[in-house]
C-alpha cells in the first residue's frame, strides 16, 4: 500500500469512526456539536494562526491560484443552480442551495487535515491562502443571492444591508480571526513567548484528527431523507466537474506543481456543513443540502483517491 493511499484511508477512517460513534449512540448528538465547535472555534483558528506566524509562502502565486479556483467555483455554482431548477424543477431559492452545495468545498473539517496529511506543512501554506479568501467570497455570494432570491419579488435589494451583514458575519468568524491575528503578530516581528508557543502547538496539533471525527458525527446527525436523485447529481458536479475545471485552469496558468495539486484536491473535497446552514437560512432545501453533503462525503473516500492519482501523474 502506497503512503498516499494509506493517508487517504487514515483520513476517511477517522470520519467513519466519528460516524460509527454517533450511529451506535456511543456519543450523544450534543457531544458531536461540542466537538465540532472545538474544532472550528479553537483548534483550527490556532492552526491558521500558527501558519500565518511561521510560514513565508515562498514561491506561491496567490492571484493565479485564486483566479483558477474561484472561476471553477462560479462555473460549478451556476451548473448546480441550473441542474436544481431546470432539471429537477425546484424554485430559484432551492437553486441557490443547489449551487452552493455543488461549489462550497469542506475546506476546514475535511480539507485541512487531508492536505496536511498528504502534502504536509508546505501544502497547508498553500491551503491557507485559499482559506483566507474562501470564506469571505463564498459568504458574500451567499448573502447577495439570499437577498435576491430569499425575499419577496417586490422587495428591493439593499446594498448597505448586504455589506453590514457580510462584515458582521465575517469578522465574527473564528477562522478569519485566527488568520488576522496571525498576520498581525507576524507584522510585529516578535517571537511568540515559550508558553504561548506550547499552548498554540498543543491545541493546533489536535485540529486535524478532531475535525475529521467531528465531520463523521455531523454526517450521522444530518443523514439522508429523500431528494436522492438531485443530491447525486449535485455530488457529481462537486466531486468531478469542479476539480476537473480547477485542473484545467491551473494547468493553463502554469501554477507551481504543489500549488496546482493543492488547488485541485481542495476542489475535490465534498461539500461541508455551510451548504446546509445556508439552506436553513433560506428555509428551503434543507433535506437536499444534508443529503448531498452525506452522499458526497461517502463517495469522496473513492473520488479523492482518483484525483490524487491524477494530480500526481500530471504535476509530479
Amino acid at each position: 500500500m502506497s503512503a498516499l493511499t494509506e493517508t487517504v484511508l487514515f483520513v476517511f477512517s477517522l470520519v467513519a469512526l466519528g460516524y460509527v460513534a454517533g450511529w451506535t449512540g456511543y456519543l450523544k448528538p450534543a457531544s458531536g456539536e461540542g466537538i465540532s465547535e472545538f474544532a472550528v472555534n479553537v483548534a483550527m483558528p490556532l492552526l491558521l494562526f500558527q501558519t500565518m506566524v511561521r510560514s513565508d509562502f515562498h514561491g506561491v502565486a496567490p492571484w493565479p491560484l485564486w483566479f483558477a479556483y474561484f472561476t471553477a467555483v462560479a462555473i460549478t455554482w451556476a451548473a448546480g443552480h441550473l441542474v436544481t431548477t431546470r432539471i429537477f424543477g425546484r424554485d430559484a431559492r432551492a437553486g441557490v442551495v443547489g449551487g452552493v452545495s455543488s461549489a462550497f468545498s469542506n475546506v476546514v473539517l475535511l480539507g485541512a487535515p487531508f492536505i496536511l496529511g498528504i502534502f504536509g506543512a508546505d501544502g497547508f501554506e498553500v491551503l491557507s491562502l485559499l482559506v483566507s479568501v474562501h470564506l469571505p467570497i463564498m459568504l458574500m455570494a451567499s448573502i447577495v443571492l439570499f437577498e435576491i432570491f430569499g425575499r419577496g419579488s417586490g422587495e428591493p435589494v439593499h446594498p448597505l444591508r448586504v455589506i453590514r451583514r457580510f462584515l458582521r458575519r465575517l469578522f465574527m468568524n473564528p477562522l478569519v480571526i485566527g488568520i488576522l491575528a496571525g498576520l498581525a503578530w507576524r507584522i510585529t516581528g516578535a517571537p511568540l513567548p515559550d508558553v504561548a508557543t506550547r499552548l498554540v502547538d498543543a491545541l493546533a496539533g489536535t485540529a486535524g484528527p478532531v475535525a475529521l471525527f467531528a465531520m463523521g458525527l455531523s454526517l450521522r446527525r444530518f443523514g439522508i431523507s429523500g431528494n436522492v436523485r438531485p443530491a447525486l447529481a449535485l455530488s457529481a458536479l462537486k466531486l468531478f466537474l469542479m476539480p476537473a475545471l480547477v485542473l484545467v485552469f491551473v494547468w493553463l496558468l502554469g501554477l507551481p506543481p504543489l500549488t496546482a495539486k493543492v488547488a485541485v484536491m481542495v476542489a475535490a473535497m465534498p461539500s461541508g456543513v455551510n451548504s446546509y446552514l445556508i439552506a436553513v437560512q433560506f428555509n428551503t432545501g434543507q433535506a437536499l443540502a444534508s443529503n448531498q453533503m452525506t452522499i458526497a462525503t461517502a463517495c469522496a473516500a473513492l473520488t479523492t483517491t482518483f484525483w490524487l492519482t491524477v494530480v500526481v501523474h500530471v504535476f509530479g
